[in-house]
């Protein structure tokens, strides 16, 4: 071996890789920060004391309770209604098929808000409901406007618009399964409806929990369209207080921060329901689940 060959090489003198947009990214992001911080605590006309005047009211608690189960009720008949559907679309039967179609075609083309203002004038359209033989006589007729109330029209429109966006969501879970599975079930003498709860539907909870979890927190919010009908969930009732104080931003920020109180509350419970159901699709996931046990 020759002296060349037995000098040792310079020691490599790394250089970190320079990011002045980073910098200057952040510089921005703390300034306008602080415009913000300041803003509130400096600009009067958020009139904080007004806030938490009515922030624990009657009304405004009422408002809130509304809107919880106002998301509850829209989300529970979404889901039950958007698993027919989804079954309808990817049902052989081509009457089945369209009429589901036509039914998200309907419900996903036309804004919420339009839906819920006809819903809420559908005497107008119906002046009365009666039961007999179809396009024959009727034996009893009632009053339409009678029949129904602001409470079950907003929930009627929530859960009917739902549903369509609902119907999306599981069928793309549905579809994410193996086909196999199906057919091996049905090889076994399982009846389609009996494949779909017990092997297909809890396999592609993996793919329908999240966007479902989104929709959750979507329609709490879409729940301030009600009032359209009207009815008297948290937007409405902050309206129906300013009306009468003319604090306008004061009580829309109030209920803001009750909105993400709630929609903050939600995104926990999603994030530990979406943890439960990724498990064993990823390293470290934890236990691998299969129908009927654990392993």
């Amino acid at each position: 071996m020759t002296d060349t060959e037995r000098v040792r090489p310079e020691t490599i003198r790394a250089v970190p890789v320079r990011h002045p947009g980073r910098w200057v990214a952040a510089a921005v992001i703390v300034v306008l920060a602080a415009m913000l911080v300041s803003n509130v605590v400096t600009n009067a006309n958020y009139n904080w004391a007004e806030q938490w005047k009515y922030f624990f009211s009657p009304p405004v608690l009422n408002g809130v309770r509304n809107t919880i189960w106002l998301t509850i009720a829209a989300m529970l008949g979404g889901v039950s209604l958007g698993i027919v559907l989804a079954l309808m679309r990817l049902s052989p039967n081509p009457l089945m098929r369209g009429a589901s179609w036509l039914y998200l075609w309907v419900f996903r083309g036309t804004p919420l808000y339009t839906q819920l203002l006809i819903w809420g004038n559908i005497g107008a359209l119906f002046p009365q409901f009666g039961i007999g033989i179809p396009f024959g006589p009727e034996f009893v007729t009632w009053p339409t406007n009678a029949l129904y109330s602001a409470a079950l029209m907003a929930a009627l429109g929530l859960i009917l618009n739902e549903a369509a966006y609902m119907a999306e969501i599981i069928r793309a879970g549905i579809l994410s399964v193996d086909p196999g599975q199906q057919e091996a079930a049905q090889a076994l003498g399982m009846t389609r409806m009996h494949t779909m709860r017990r092997i297909v539907l809890p396999q592609a909870m993996r793919v329908i929990v999240p966007p479902t979890g989104n929709e959750a927190i979507s329609m709490l919010k879409n729940t301030s369209l009600v009032a359209a009908i009207p009815y008297l969930e948290l937007t409405f009732t902050a309206q129906t207080i300013y009306a009468s104080t003319y604090q306008v931003i004061p009580m829309l920020i109030m209920a803001c921060i009750w909105y993400l109180i709630l929609s903050s509350i939600m995104m926990v419970g999603q994030f530990y329901i979406e943890r439960y159901y990724a498990k064993g699709s990823h390293p470290g996931g934890g236990r691998v689940r299969f129908i009927g046990g654990t392993a």
